[in-house]
């Protein structure tokens, strides 16, 4: 599970640097989907920190919200699920 939340995550960051470069020179853009398919499948973080560091999506509301909500809700299962496991 930690290698899946490393790549996703890593995978999640990249793709939204991606398209910040696409934005800036104009080109065909990666959906607003796509990007919270890779932060629900639990590279919210990589996704988020992408969104801080390249001041990309920062006022869109459905990222500056939903972002930090995806991540609480995925440590909350985190918590829960290592807790089964104990």
């Amino acid at each position: 599970m930690l290698y899946w939340i490393l790549i996703i995550n890593a995978v999640a960051f990249v793709t939204a640097g991606i398209d910040k470069y696409l934005a800036k020179k104009n080109k065909r853009r990666i959906s607003e989907s796509t990007l919270f398919t890779f932060a629900l499948a639990g590279g919210a973080v990589g996704e988020y920190v992408s969104m801080k560091l390249f001041h990309h999506k920062t006022l869109h509301k459905r990222f500056m919200i939903g972002l930090p909500v995806i991540i609480a809700v995925q440590l909350i299962l985190l918590y829960l699920y290592r807790g089964l496991w104990l």
